[in-house]
């Protein structure tokens, strides 16, 4: 929610000289000082914290980020500035941004751009000089909550040092923004209209994706195996999926409450009534959850990083993953049981994947039918890659079928 239209220029919180003072207000009253970075003015959203060293170009256009304010708790952003390679979609998704110390300079073969200037053009208000590592810690022990940053034209008058009743204006913006409990934000981020990634070489199947905010790797990763990805709009019915009669149907990750997404739900339903393979990561992960009966819940604070261990109970082997979700699956990690849809329609599902760190579960597997997830990125661009396989897997299911 920036200040600034899609069409009305940001002023810029850097030209030359020393930079404007800034707040982060949070929602239980906790404000910290820094000073404006990127686009000056107002913006509020849930505020959470990112773990990893590299990847800030993919994080920021990844649109789960939609409607959220990260705080990347690597000290130093930007060194390596923005090229055009790497980019998950068309433009960034982050509501604001919050960092510790900027970049001077980009310094890399590879930049075409700073990232400062690159999240001024498109209007995202962010702050720096704030100590990220405190605030990251406020979190976990609080819990992600909503949040705003102010600059420029946005802060009171004596923005060094607001009066009290100054900050309870601004805390009163804050409160006042939507949660992102019960929010319905796929259609939000999705594609308009259809369209194709052609495969690397001749086609071995035909994947029918959901874009609930799919990232740019993710139909890639399918097509250099051999896949024809029809990437589809959030709205598309049972019928525009079959229509392409596919050998195998994807969801994406994406942002927003699961519980809010009925519609992707009685999709996935129809999906699986069909018997189509079924393969869906991270947004995806939790509505198969769903589909299957079980309920989803908010974490205290969620996973966001690139270092998150993840075991497969089937192989027994420890995977460093990539996460980026708030919500997560609530079913049983024990053995495989009969899924509580009406009355186990889809037969035995089991917890395929946990998380080390807090025993979240990080996949299902369907027993008597066709389908599997995960909650984490085996796409994820910037790595780790120990979970690609799952791609490989999901070619491997759909041959199989098709080969009957």
């Amino acid at each position: 929610m920036s200040a600034q239209s899609a069409t009305e220029p940001a002023p810029r919180a850097r030209r030359g000289g020393q930079r404007e003072p800034a707040l982060v207000v949070l929602e239980d009253g906790t404000v910290l000082r820094g000073r404006a970075y990127a686009a000056l003015g107002r913006t509020v959203g849930e505020i959470v914290f990112a773990t990893g060293m590299t990847g800030y170009q993919e994080t920021l256009t990844d649109p789960s980020y939609h409607r959220q304010i990260v705080v990347m708790t690597a000290p130093h952003i930007g060194n390596t500035g923005v090229n055009d390679e790497d980019p998950e979609s068309g433009r960034i998704w982050v509501a604001g941004y919050v960092v510790r110390d900027p970049a001077r300079r980009a310094s890399n073969w590879r930049s075409r751009r700073e990232l400062e200037d690159e999240l001024a053009d498109q209007g995202v208000v962010g702050i720096c000089d704030v100590d990220t590592r405190a605030l990251t810690r406020h979190l976990r022990e609080r819990g992600v909550m909503r949040a705003g940053i102010f600059s420029g034209p946005a802060l009171p008058a004596g923005a060094e040092y607001p009066t009290d009743q100054a900050l309870e204006v601004l805390l009163d913006v804050v409160r006042e923004s939507p949660p992102m409990t019960g929010a319905d934000l796929a259609r939000e981020v999705s594609t308009p209209e259809a369209y194709v990634v052609e495969p690397a070489g001749d086609p071995v199947a035909t994947v029918v994706a959901i874009d609930l905010g799919i990232k740019s790797r993710t139909p890639e990763q399918l097509a250099a195996r051999g896949a024809r990805v029809h990437v589809l709009p959030q709205n598309s019915t049972l019928a525009d999926v079959l229509a392409l009669h596919p050998d195998g149907v994807f969801f994406s990750n994406g942002p927003g409450d699961p519980e809010a997404a009925g519609h992707e739900v009685d999709l996935l339903r129809g999906v699986l009534d069909e018997g189509v393979p079924f393969f869906g990561i991270c947004f995806g992960n939790q509505l198969l959850g769903r589909a299957l009966g079980y309920g989803t819940y908010k974490l205290e604070f969620g996973h966001r990083g690139v270092n998150q261990p993840v075991l497969d109970k089937e192989t027994g082997r420890v995977e460093i993953t990539a996460h980026n979700h708030g919500f997560a699956v609530d079913a049983p990690v024990g053995e495989a049981s009969v899924a509580p849809f009406d009355g186990g329609r889809y037969g035995r599902v089991e917890v395929s994947h946990v998380g080390l760190n807090d025993q979240v579960v990080e996949g299902l597997r369907a027993l008597d039918i066709p389908a599997f997830s995960v909650q984490y990125h085996p796409e994820a661009a910037a790595g780790p890659h120990d979970a690609e396989h799952l791609f490989d897997r999901f070619i491997r299911v759909m041959t199989e079928r098709k080969g009957r």
